[in-house]
């Protein structure tokens, strides 16, 4: 049991001392807001959907805002070297709740888009 517990540890330091992070299952609503108009001018909302849409097409990040926290998530497909769904571009300014897979690293928080609802 000993050895056990003593390999556990070590497989948790190498994580750690290796930039790795965990992931955990979380479901977040919010507003989808393309990053650069919101961050860089603070626009966002129904006049400004067109706008955010062409953004997410054009590759602008796409984050999450938790209306209750403040807390934002910048949006990862569910695989690699694949685009945000058509399910989040398409609802942009709106409010919505993505379930996925959550990651922080370096301050910030990173959320794969599983489901949108």
């Amino acid at each position: 049991m000993k050895a056990i517990t003593a390999l556990c540890a070590a497989a948790l330091l190498t994580v750690g001392m290796a930039g790795g992070v965990l992931a955990a299952q979380t479901s977040v609503t919010g507003h989808l807001r393309d990053s650069f108009c919101y961050v860089g001018m603070g626009a966002h909302g129904a006049s400004h959907q067109k706008c955010a849409i062409g953004c997410a097409k054009a590759g602008i990040p796409v984050v999450l805002v938790d209306d209750k926290t403040d807390n934002y998530y910048v949006l990862l497909p569910p695989k690699n070297a694949q685009p945000l769904p058509s399910s989040i571009i398409n609802k942009m300014e709106d409010e919505v709740t993505v379930t996925g897979q959550e990651y922080n690293k370096g301050g910030v928080r990173f959320l794969t888009v599983e489901s949108v609802k």
